[in-house]
């Protein structure tokens, strides 16, 4: 038995020159912008990412992920080619973190569980810049893999989220194999209030609030900023923003100390109405009625990239500042990235799914073979 799991995440530009085509995939995903795909969504992306990219190019040179050298996957075109990038999203080498982390967790708890019989390799699979569905799934071939676990780094389920990224799988997969699956499949739709994630989450807001004195952090109000999804959805009945507050309510009853919280939305693109209130917009509230300590807690984001190291931490400082406004305290939570409770979490909903393929040495992958109990894998 070998299990192949697919981190899939959003992914991000690794040089200058190919920061339109990232926005390109992005704006001409159906599942975001809705314009029905075709030759009209595609003249609306190329138009757009042409707009942005210079723009959106110099943000990522603020926060540039790989400033010594490339960290991310071996497919990443920087690594192959030995180059020091300006402009590589921070989210590339991040989720080659967790992947690597993962994939230690995984191997140990197998040994551990004493399944000699059975090999796991963790695998990096983006939807807006490489590596893309076909190149992982060839690696996969490769390796031999009979049983695949996809596990979008979205822990709450969007149709424009981990919704897309299995559309996406599915097309590439029928394309590539048709009706015949080279392995057993199987999805993690969410894992919103894996108690681990939640246990990470409040990690990282006792880290950011540490270096505040006690009379601070009493009156430092929290807001969740969580990416923003068109209203044409949430009306629809897709359960993101469900999952976003059931998430919050968690984090929060798991709190010995109740700060005031809010949720907010940020990152909106295209002409289509979109969730609130808009995160800067309620920072803006909030100084109005003169609240001047914030703790920004990133929700919806697991690895940091340019939502939250920049729209976060640069451009929303730099924007009040320009408006003649000013903060006491302002601090942006660090995403979790590769947080110990945080890779646990993904493995226990890993081997979760896979607790009835799982079995003793001697009796098969599917437990085929002697009648013998499941071992143990939590």
């Amino acid at each position: 038995m070998r299990i192949g799991v697919v981190l899939m995440n959003l992914g991000g530009p690794t040089r200058e020159e190919n920061v339109q085509d990232f926005l390109y995939n992005l704006f001409s995903d159906e599942d975001i912008i809705k314009m029905g795909g075709g030759k009209m969504q595609n003249l609306f992306a190329g138009i757009i990412s042409k707009f942005r990219a210079p723009h959106v190019a110099e943000d990522y040179k603020r926060i540039n992920g790989c400033p010594k050298g490339c960290t991310g996957n071996r497919h990443c075109v920087n690594r192959r080619d030995r180059v020091v990038s300006d402009c590589c999203s921070p989210i590339n080498g991040l989720t080659e973190r967790q992947r690597r982390a993962l994939e230690r967790q995984l191997k140990g708890r197998l040994s551990d569980a004493d399944l000699s019989d059975v090999d796991v390799k963790v695998y990096t699979c983006m939807r807006y810049w490489l590596p893309f569905a076909d190149t992982i799934m060839d690696d996969m071939v490769a390796d031999g893999i009979t049983h695949t676990v996809l596990l979008p780094l979205y822990p709450q389920f969007s149709w424009t989220t981990t919704g897309s990224s299995f559309r996406d799988w599915e097309s590439v997969r029928k394309k590539k194999f048709g009706d015949r699956i080279p392995w057993k499949e199987f999805h993690i739709k969410n894992y919103h209030r894996n108690p681990d994630y939640i246990s990470a989450i409040n990690d990282r807001i006792d880290a950011a609030l540490s270096g505040l004195d006690d009379e601070t952090r009493r009156k430092t109000h929290f807001i969740f900023s969580a990416h923003g999804t068109p209203m044409l959805e949430v009306r629809s009945g897709d359960p993101y923003t469900i999952e976003i507050e059931e998430t919050i309510e968690a984090v929060m009853a798991a709190r010995p100390e109740k700060n005031s919280y809010w949720v907010s939305y940020q990152s909106r693109v295209g002409p289509q109405k979109w969730t609130q209130p808009n995160t800067a917009e309620l920072v803006r509230r909030h100084l109005d009625y003169g609240i001047r300590n914030f703790l920004m807690i990133p929700i919806a984001f697991v690895t940091d990239h340019i939502e939250t190291l920049y729209e976060l931490e640069v451009e929303m400082l730099e924007d009040l500042e320009e408006e003649g406004r000013s903060v006491d305290n302002y601090v942006v939570m660090e995403g979790l990235n590769q947080h110990e409770l945080f890779i646990k979490a993904l493995a226990d909903e890993t081997l979760g799914r896979l607790k009835h393929e799982i079995s003793p040495a001697g009796g098969g992958p599917d437990g085929a073979g002697q009648e013998t109990e499941k071992v143990s894998i939590d």
